[in-house]
Protein backbone atom coordinates (compact mmCIF):
# COMPACT_ATOMS: atom_id res chain seq x y z
CA UNK A 1 0.00 0.00 0.00
CA UNK A 2 2.82 2.46 0.43
CA UNK A 3 4.78 1.90 -2.45
CA UNK A 4 1.75 2.06 -4.47
CA UNK A 5 0.69 5.98 -2.25
CA UNK A 6 4.79 7.10 -3.22
CA UNK A 7 3.88 5.92 -6.63
CA UNK A 8 0.72 7.44 -6.93
CA UNK A 9 2.74 10.62 -5.59
CA UNK A 10 5.67 10.56 -7.65
CA UNK A 11 3.07 10.71 -10.72
CA UNK A 12 0.59 13.74 -9.35
CA UNK A 13 4.05 15.81 -9.23
CA UNK A 14 6.04 14.55 -12.65
CA UNK A 15 1.92 15.88 -13.71
CA UNK A 16 2.43 19.12 -11.92
CA UNK A 17 6.04 19.43 -13.16
CA UNK A 18 4.67 18.98 -17.06
CA UNK A 19 1.99 21.31 -16.46
CA UNK A 20 4.41 24.13 -14.97
CA UNK A 21 6.71 23.57 -18.27
CA UNK A 22 4.10 23.39 -21.00
CA UNK A 23 2.48 27.02 -19.50
CA UNK A 24 5.73 28.40 -19.12
CA UNK A 25 6.43 27.59 -22.75
CA UNK A 26 3.32 28.73 -24.11
CA UNK A 27 3.77 31.79 -22.31
CA UNK A 28 7.27 32.29 -23.46
CA UNK A 29 5.95 31.66 -27.40
CA UNK A 30 3.22 34.46 -26.64
CA UNK A 31 5.80 36.81 -24.98
CA UNK A 32 8.30 36.58 -28.09
CA UNK A 33 5.40 36.95 -30.55
CA UNK A 34 6.02 40.78 -29.94
CA UNK A 35 9.44 41.03 -30.61
CA UNK A 36 10.60 43.17 -33.64
CA UNK A 37 13.33 42.16 -36.51
CA UNK A 38 15.78 44.18 -33.84
CA UNK A 39 15.33 42.09 -30.61
CA UNK A 40 15.33 38.44 -32.48
CA UNK A 41 19.33 39.70 -33.23
CA UNK A 42 20.02 41.57 -29.86
CA UNK A 43 22.28 39.81 -27.34
CA UNK A 44 20.81 37.52 -24.74
CA UNK A 45 21.86 36.71 -20.81
CA UNK A 46 23.83 33.79 -22.40
CA UNK A 47 27.40 34.73 -23.20
CA UNK A 48 27.70 35.29 -27.23
CA UNK A 49 23.99 34.19 -28.22
CA UNK A 50 21.34 36.18 -29.70
CA UNK A 51 17.97 36.21 -28.45
CA UNK A 52 16.77 33.54 -31.68
CA UNK A 53 19.62 31.65 -31.03
CA UNK A 54 18.09 31.27 -27.04
CA UNK A 55 14.82 30.36 -28.90
CA UNK A 56 16.50 27.70 -31.30
CA UNK A 57 18.16 26.06 -27.80
CA UNK A 58 14.59 26.08 -26.48
CA UNK A 59 13.42 23.66 -29.22
CA UNK A 60 16.15 21.72 -28.55
CA UNK A 61 14.91 19.90 -24.94
CA UNK A 62 11.56 18.08 -26.19
CA UNK A 63 13.56 16.68 -28.50
CA UNK A 64 17.54 15.52 -27.16
CA UNK A 65 18.33 12.56 -26.97
CA UNK A 66 22.16 11.04 -25.64
CA UNK A 67 23.54 9.89 -28.67
CA UNK A 68 23.40 12.77 -30.56
CA UNK A 69 24.14 14.76 -27.39
CA UNK A 70 27.60 13.06 -26.79
CA UNK A 71 28.62 12.85 -30.48
CA UNK A 72 28.41 16.80 -30.50
CA UNK A 73 30.27 16.58 -26.61
CA UNK A 74 32.99 14.86 -28.34
CA UNK A 75 33.45 17.37 -31.49
CA UNK A 76 33.12 20.59 -28.83
CA UNK A 77 36.27 18.54 -27.45
CA UNK A 78 34.14 17.77 -24.14
CA UNK A 79 32.50 21.09 -23.64
CA UNK A 80 28.28 20.36 -22.92
CA UNK A 81 27.84 23.98 -23.03
CA UNK A 82 30.14 24.58 -26.11
CA UNK A 83 28.04 22.01 -27.80
CA UNK A 84 24.77 23.26 -26.95
CA UNK A 85 25.89 26.93 -28.13
CA UNK A 86 26.80 25.66 -31.41
CA UNK A 87 23.74 23.23 -31.98
CA UNK A 88 21.43 26.77 -31.28
CA UNK A 89 23.37 28.77 -33.83
CA UNK A 90 23.12 25.88 -36.61
CA UNK A 91 19.20 25.72 -35.55
CA UNK A 92 18.90 29.02 -35.61
CA UNK A 93 21.01 29.33 -39.02
CA UNK A 94 18.18 26.59 -40.88
CA UNK A 95 14.87 28.35 -38.84
CA UNK A 96 13.46 31.84 -38.86
CA UNK A 97 11.88 32.32 -35.82
CA UNK A 98 8.14 31.86 -36.24
CA UNK A 99 9.16 28.14 -37.50
CA UNK A 100 11.10 27.89 -34.25
CA UNK A 101 8.29 29.84 -31.99
CA UNK A 102 6.04 27.07 -34.05
CA UNK A 103 7.93 24.16 -33.22
CA UNK A 104 8.32 25.59 -29.13
CA UNK A 105 4.45 25.59 -29.10
CA UNK A 106 3.70 22.32 -30.93
CA UNK A 107 6.01 20.86 -28.20
CA UNK A 108 5.03 22.69 -25.24
CA UNK A 109 2.99 19.59 -23.35
CA UNK A 110 5.97 16.82 -24.67
CA UNK A 111 6.85 14.65 -21.45
CA UNK A 112 10.82 14.53 -22.71
CA UNK A 113 13.84 14.93 -21.08
CA UNK A 114 17.77 14.17 -21.66
CA UNK A 115 18.41 10.53 -19.93
CA UNK A 116 21.84 12.46 -18.22
CA UNK A 117 19.74 15.62 -16.88
CA UNK A 118 17.21 15.67 -13.78
CA UNK A 119 13.42 15.87 -13.17
CA UNK A 120 13.07 19.85 -12.81
CA UNK A 121 15.68 20.58 -15.49
CA UNK A 122 13.20 21.34 -18.12
CA UNK A 123 10.91 23.62 -15.91
CA UNK A 124 14.15 25.36 -14.58
CA UNK A 125 15.63 25.79 -18.52
CA UNK A 126 12.77 27.49 -19.64
CA UNK A 127 12.24 29.66 -16.08
CA UNK A 128 15.95 31.02 -16.78
CA UNK A 129 16.25 31.27 -20.41
CA UNK A 130 13.25 33.26 -20.35
CA UNK A 131 14.70 36.08 -18.40
CA UNK A 132 18.06 35.28 -20.36
CA UNK A 133 15.83 36.79 -23.31
CA UNK A 134 13.53 39.81 -21.46
CA UNK A 135 16.12 41.04 -19.52
CA UNK A 136 18.36 42.12 -21.96
CA UNK A 137 15.50 43.75 -23.95
CA UNK A 138 13.86 45.87 -20.87
CA UNK A 139 11.25 43.51 -20.92
CA UNK A 140 9.30 42.54 -18.07
CA UNK A 141 8.54 38.57 -17.88
CA UNK A 142 6.86 37.53 -14.22
CA UNK A 143 8.70 34.62 -12.41
CA UNK A 144 5.75 32.96 -10.45
CA UNK A 145 7.38 31.91 -7.23
CA UNK A 146 5.74 28.50 -6.87
CA UNK A 147 7.09 27.09 -10.32
CA UNK A 148 10.58 28.82 -9.38
CA UNK A 149 11.08 27.33 -5.63
CA UNK A 150 11.23 24.03 -6.88
CA UNK A 151 13.48 24.98 -9.48
CA UNK A 152 15.63 27.18 -7.34
CA UNK A 153 15.56 23.94 -4.71
CA UNK A 154 17.34 21.75 -7.60
CA UNK A 155 19.73 24.27 -8.44
CA UNK A 156 20.83 25.04 -5.36
CA UNK A 157 23.13 21.81 -5.19
CA UNK A 158 22.99 20.75 -8.26
CA UNK A 159 27.04 20.22 -9.63
CA UNK A 160 25.79 21.29 -13.33
CA UNK A 161 25.12 24.32 -11.86
CA UNK A 162 28.72 24.79 -10.58
CA UNK A 163 27.08 23.78 -6.66
CA UNK A 164 25.96 27.44 -5.93
CA UNK A 165 25.71 25.58 -2.02
CA UNK A 166 29.25 25.51 -1.94
CA UNK A 167 30.20 28.65 -4.30
CA UNK A 168 28.26 30.87 -1.73
CA UNK A 169 29.41 29.04 1.31
CA UNK A 170 29.17 31.47 4.54
CA UNK A 171 26.03 33.88 2.87
CA UNK A 172 22.44 33.40 3.24
CA UNK A 173 20.15 33.51 0.98
CA UNK A 174 16.17 34.62 1.82
CA UNK A 175 13.54 34.81 -0.94
CA UNK A 176 11.68 37.65 -0.10
CA UNK A 177 8.70 36.70 -2.02
CA UNK A 178 8.23 32.95 -1.15
CA UNK A 179 9.47 30.85 1.89
CA UNK A 180 12.84 30.10 0.65
CA UNK A 181 15.88 30.29 2.48
CA UNK A 182 19.21 28.27 1.77
CA UNK A 183 22.82 28.32 3.37
CA UNK A 184 24.45 29.51 6.56
CA UNK A 185 26.04 32.72 7.94
CA UNK A 186 24.86 36.31 9.21
CA UNK A 187 26.08 37.90 5.93
CA UNK A 188 22.37 37.83 4.23
CA UNK A 189 21.40 38.23 0.56
CA UNK A 190 17.45 39.13 -0.01
CA UNK A 191 15.32 39.31 -2.87
CA UNK A 192 12.60 37.84 -5.19
CA UNK A 193 12.79 34.33 -5.93
CA UNK A 194 13.47 34.77 -9.24
CA UNK A 195 16.31 36.85 -9.08
CA UNK A 196 17.66 34.50 -6.56
CA UNK A 197 17.61 32.08 -9.27
CA UNK A 198 18.99 33.93 -12.22
CA UNK A 199 22.06 34.04 -9.26
CA UNK A 200 22.35 30.52 -8.68
CA UNK A 201 22.57 29.99 -11.95
CA UNK A 202 25.25 32.35 -13.17
CA UNK A 203 23.31 35.63 -13.92
CA UNK A 204 24.47 38.90 -12.65
CA UNK A 205 21.64 40.29 -14.23
CA UNK A 206 20.09 39.21 -10.96
CA UNK A 207 22.08 40.93 -8.54
CA UNK A 208 20.09 44.51 -9.30
CA UNK A 209 17.44 43.33 -7.13
CA UNK A 210 18.67 41.63 -4.04
CA UNK A 211 19.88 43.47 -0.97
CA UNK A 212 21.79 43.07 2.03
CA UNK A 213 25.10 43.13 3.40
CA UNK A 214 26.50 39.61 1.46
CA UNK A 215 25.04 40.72 -2.05
CA UNK A 216 28.97 42.35 -2.70
CA UNK A 217 30.70 39.35 -1.65
CA UNK A 218 27.67 37.34 -3.79
CA UNK A 219 28.96 39.29 -6.71
CA UNK A 220 32.35 39.01 -6.14
CA UNK A 221 32.40 35.40 -6.26
CA UNK A 222 30.35 35.23 -9.31
CA UNK A 223 32.87 37.61 -10.90
CA UNK A 224 35.93 35.56 -9.96
CA UNK A 225 34.01 31.92 -11.19
CA UNK A 226 33.52 33.75 -15.13
CA UNK A 227 36.98 34.82 -14.99
CA UNK A 228 37.78 31.04 -14.54
CA UNK A 229 35.40 29.77 -16.42
CA UNK A 230 37.20 32.31 -19.49
CA UNK A 231 40.60 31.79 -18.78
Amino acid sequence: MAALWNQSRRDNHRVGRLADVRAERLDLADFLESLDRRDWQARSLCPGWTVHEVLAHLTLSPRETVGPTLVRVARARGSFDRANADWARELAAEFSPADLLAQLRATAGVDHRLALSGALDPLTDILVHGQDIARPLGRRREMPPARVTPALEHVWSSVFYGRPDKRFNGLRFIATDAQWSAGEGSSEVRGPIGDLLLVASGRAAGLANLTGPGVEDAAARMQRRRRAAAA
